[in-house]
């Protein structure tokens, strides 16, 4: 059964961090539509000028954030002394949970495109010990079809197997189609799933989808796109429904009000980082 649309989501430009302009597709008022993704932020410019400030040290907790880096690039470093760049193609994954803090800068690029995502954790694993993955290039597998191919970014397609986090299961593939090219993405009838066009236009359950929009599904078994420029970039993200409570303040995600409270009082006391940073090979 071909999945329907039940909600879209058009982005919108603003800024965050130290003025980065960047275009705000997800946000606090979309969190139960598009659960368990939290926030989708996309990065679209050829002028260093727009993010040169970068995002300075800021904490996290409850969350896992994951930036695909399309163009350009992403250096990391954190409280707990980890440091790390991702390029052209490459995947930032970092598991905040029981807390952590960091920073991210962006060097300058001819163009810089992609997208950070806030992917929720469950409510057990909220406190879970804070980790960090570079998916590189030589780990994303590209995956040929007629008219296109796609990027397993994470989780798994087919017979393909990709990074996977130890919490939540997420299939993240970035899909290339070129004009009148077809993809039909079997999916699991339960799970969440969505799509972003990063880049062009996409016909999808009959309806032509601009660039920059998300769009949530409801329950089936396969998901058609069908590309409407030269060039299309399709985000498809797979994932499980949490349904549990949100409580979310700043860079906060946790279930509830207390628990913000608990937080921002560990950030005031000095106690926030609980656990030392694991490090994925």
């Amino acid at each position: 059964m071909e999945r329907k649309i039940t909600a879209t989501s058009v982005g919108y430009e603003t800024q965050d961090g130290a003025n980065v302009k960047l275009v705000r597709v997800l946000s606090r008022r979309s969190a139960k539509t598009f659960d368990p993704i939290l926030m989708l932020d996309s990065f679209d410019t050829t002028d260093p000028e727009d993010y040169k400030g970068g995002f300075p040290l800021h904490p996290h907790r409850g969350i896992e954030t994951i930036s695909y880096v399309y163009h350009g690039g992403m250096r990391h470093r954190d409280t707990l002394g980890n440091e790390d760049t991702v390029g052209d193609g490459e995947v930032q994954w970092m598991t905040a949970g029981s807390g952590i803090q960091h920073e991210e800068t962006i060097p300058v690029a001819e163009r810089m495109l992609g997208v950070q995502l806030w992917l929720n954790l469950p409510k057990k694993d909220k406190f879970a010990p804070p980790g960090y993955k570079a998916v590189s290039r030589d780990e994303i597998q590209e995956i040929p079809f007629e008219g296109g191919y796609l990027r397993l970014l994470a989780g798994a397609y087919g017979k393909h197997r990709g990074y996977q986090s130890n919490y939540l299961p997420l299939d993240y593939y970035d899909v290339h189609l070129e004009r009148g090219a077809k993809l039909t993405i079997p999916t699991k009838f339960e799970k969440s799933v969505m799509i972003f066009t990063l880049k062009g236009r996409v016909k999808v359950d009959g309806e032509e989808i601009p660039e920059k929009t998300a769009v949530k599904f409801g329950e089936g078994d396969q998901v058609t796109l069908e590309g409407l420029e030269d060039e299309n970039y399709i985000l498809f993200i797979s994932s499980d429904k949490l349904d549990e409570p949100i409580a979310w303040a700043g860079p906060i995600v946790m279930n509830t009000q207390e628990e913000l409270e608990e937080a921002f009082s560990d950030l005031k006391k000095g106690t926030f980082i609980r656990e030392s940073l694991h490090i994925e090979e």
